[in-house]
């Protein structure tokens, strides 16, 4: 496995790019955990702070200490620090019955056969649209077209899929997620290179002792691609 990116780090804390189809922690069946890996590149013991999804990429948290880590979930729990989240996705969302380009998605997610309150607030920024050739059940030639968005998220919760779950129930499912989207748009959208799950946390800002701090990370970005034709 490759070396995790450290973006940042002082005395308590380090930043890191987390790569996507990567578990944060161990357990079983699961192979190169994250805490594990980036301990073994310190020389050091991590300390977990908040988690990502095994699929989804990007800015993460983590102590140096246990004290650290105590101290940082309680300010990543808070107002003090700012996660953003980005994501590629098939339509627009639809809020209240109607489709929404800005917005806040309030809905139950189920865990545990418990419901569990959830916010979700967003912005479409890009839109694009993709001619997709393809064949037939019958082998004849035939072009499919898929819109996709481009949306920034904030999370007023912080339930597990929670992004994921809103924005599939919302019809504006995320490309490549192979657990609450389309499959059908999975499918075609992997030949235009859409292989894995399009969320990552592309943004986080975080006091620090000179100020508050914003990191922000690159994405591969179809929308700045060749294919499809822009809307």
């Amino acid at each position: 496995m490759k070396d995790i990116p450290i973006l940042y780090e002082n005395d308590e804390i380090i930043v890191i790019d987390k790569p996507a189809g990567v578990s944060v922690q161990g357990g079983e069946g699961i192979r190169h955990p994250m805490d594990e890996e980036l301990s073994k590149q310190l020389g050091y013991r991590i300390h977990l702070v908040h988690r990502l999804d095994k699929e989804t990429s990007g800015l993460m948290i983590v102590a140096k200490s246990a004290k650290a880590a105590a101290k940082w979930t309680s300010v990543i729990a808070g107002k003090a620090a700012r996660k953003e989240y980005e994501a590629v996705c098939f339509g627009i969302p639809v809020v209240g019955g109607k489709p929404a380009r800005k917005g806040t998605i309030r809905a139950d997610v189920i865990k545990d056969g418990r419901k569990l309150s959830a916010e979700t607030s967003f912005s479409v920024v890009a839109e694009k649209e993709f001619e997709i050739a393809s064949k037939d059940k019958d082998g004849n030639e035939r072009t499919d077209t898929i819109i996709l968005t481009k949306i920034r998220l904030t999370l007023g919760t912080g339930r597990m899929h929670q992004i994921r779950i809103h924005l599939a129930s919302s019809s504006a499912p995320i490309a490549g997620d192979d657990k609450h989207g389309d499959f059908k748009k999975n499918k075609l959208a992997r030949k235009i290179g859409i292989k894995s799950l399009q969320l990552r946390a592309f943004r986080l800002t975080i006091p620090t002792e000179k100020g508050n701090r914003t990191f922000e990370i690159p994405g591969d970005d179809i929308f700045t691609s060749e294919v499809g034709q822009n809307v």
